[in-house]
């Protein structure tokens, strides 16, 4: 049996094949790789790992089944803590969470907890398993908006406790980021993000699309007029936050975010559909994030030259890893410690290039990165034709400014207790990136979570 100091390494596509095309990057372990990976845990007693999971789901409790063969149960062990293993199990940042903590990468590489959880769950569906809905239903009803991984975690959990749930989507496909923001090398949208989907209605969770809470119908309204008795709030992040710098305005500069929506949502990158897309030849991306990866990666695929501008150095860079790992194998240019000061255009207020400044890093600051100060004199261009701003983003302010007494802080926030999700409002409970700004999926699961619990003593101290 395998207890080397090495994982078992896991099959990817060739970078120069996988750049010209827009199937999944990372092709999984099969059974026998799973198995003799799982071999590689210690099972430790006091499992560091599950503290470094959001979602806290039992590590050691599952891998032990998988090396057993039981991955049946191995899939009943993860479902107890999160409703989107297949997901997360390729987009959690796990070097820095479970497997951040495992005991194993003390004297050589840790376990690869995310790959085993992927191979768990893809083995499920392959197999027909499906999570156990509740024996019965307990009569209360709760709305849950937005169907991204905070909405589907806070509903998943509230229907395994007999809930009768219904989700409000404002676009057409529920997902949220999973469907509209990852793209499709990373996450398969067919293969994976709608079955998993499918799982959580599975539990009895109702899905209702192109429902805008704020537009088409009100908190006050689903609490007064529809029955409801909690609201969970999981609508996320997706106003786009830009630099304002000169030529920001110019036709060919796009924000992550619609950049990606038309690509993954809208399958701009497909031939047999119509949704027009930029396909620049040489294209900026500005910001360090998993999100400009994933839109410099898409561009390439569209056939561009892509370079990454990013005013920190590499240590710095936000991204995964594993990100930054494959867009360079891809060729994907860094060019760091470099700021944008305007974007270049001809007579027809077109893209032809961006003007950046070399920086150095100087003292850290409140985020404890050291701080990016401009190079006196160090400017020089960069010829391009497209620009895509990836600089995080802020929650759309409708749903906060449509609710009466619910209380945000200055970036438009909803304030709410990180224990229960419980905000300023009677009944209504919020979580993920509509609370905390962008984050990750996993941290997002972590307070869908947190929101059913909250929800649910709400609901119990009510009823006393």
């Amino acid at each position: 049996m395998a207890k080397g100091l090495n994982r078992v390494p896991v099959r990817e596509q060739e970078p120069k094949v996988r750049a010209t095309n827009f199937d999944e990057v990372c092709l999984g372990y099969n059974k026998d790789e799973a198995v003799e990976e799982a071999q590689r845990c210690l099972g430790c007693k006091n499992a560091k790992c599950i503290t470094g999971c959001p979602v806290n789901i039992n590590i050691p409790a599952f891998i032990a089944q998988v090396k057993e063969g039981n991955f049946e149960e191995a899939y009943k062990i993860i479902g107890e803590s999160s409703a989107l293993p297949a997901v997360c199990g390729r987009v959690c940042p796990q070097e820095s969470q479970c497997e951040g903590k495992c005991v194993r990468g003390i004297k050589g590489d840790a376990v690869s907890i995310g790959k085993l959880e992927r191979f768990v769950a893809d083995w499920a569906k392959e197999n027909g398993i499906k999570p156990v809905p509740a024996a019965e239903k307990n009569g209360h009803k709760i709305a849950v908006i937005g169907s991204g991984p905070a909405g589907l975690t806070c509903a998943g959990d509230l229907a395994k406790l007999g809930y009768d749930v219904t989700i409000f989507e404002a676009l057409h496909k529920a997902g949220g980021v999973l469907s509209y923001g990852i793209p499709e090398f990373r996450l398969p949208k067919d293969k994976v993000v709608a079955a998993e989907i499918e799982n959580v209605k599975s539990l009895g969770v109702k899905i209702e699309t192109n429902v805008i809470i704020g537009k088409s119908v009100t908190i006050d309204e689903l609490l007064k007029d529809e029955g409801f008795e909690a609201v969970f709030i999981g609508s996320g992040a997706g106003l786009p936050m830009f630099m304002g710098i000169p030529g920001e305005n110019a036709n060919g500069v796009f924000s992550a975010n619609e950049f990606l929506t038309r690509n993954n949502l809208m399958k701009a990158f497909r031939d047999d559909y119509d949704t027009p897309i930029a396909h620049g030849k040489k294209v900026a991306v500005v910001g360090g994030g998993n999100v400009a990866m994933d839109a410099a990666r898409t561009a390439l695929r569209l056939g561009a030259e892509v370079h990454v501008i990013y005013r920190r150095s590499e240590a710095e860079l936000p991204a995964r890893a594993e990100e930054v790992h494959h867009a360079k194998e891809e060729g994907i240019i860094f060019d760091l410690l470099t700021n944008p000061v305007e974007i270049l255009t001809d007579d027809k207020d077109w893209v032809t290039g961006i003007r950046c400044i070399r920086m150095e890093l100087g003292e850290p600051d409140a985020s404890g990165r050291r701080r990016p100060v401009e190079i006196p004199g160090s400017e020089f261009e960069i010829e391009v034709d497209e620009v895509i701003m990836s600089l995080g983003t802020s929650p759309n302010p409708l749903i906060s400014s449509t609710t009466y007494g619910l209380d945000v802080n200055r970036r438009k926030c909803i304030v709410a207790e990180e224990e229960t999700g419980k905000t300023s409002k009677e009944g209504v409970y919020a979580g993920g990136d509509a609370v905390t700004g962008a984050a990750t999926v996993i941290l997002a699961m972590g307070a869908g979570k947190a929101g059913a619990k909250g929800i649910d003593e709400y609901i119990k101290s009510k009823n006393a």
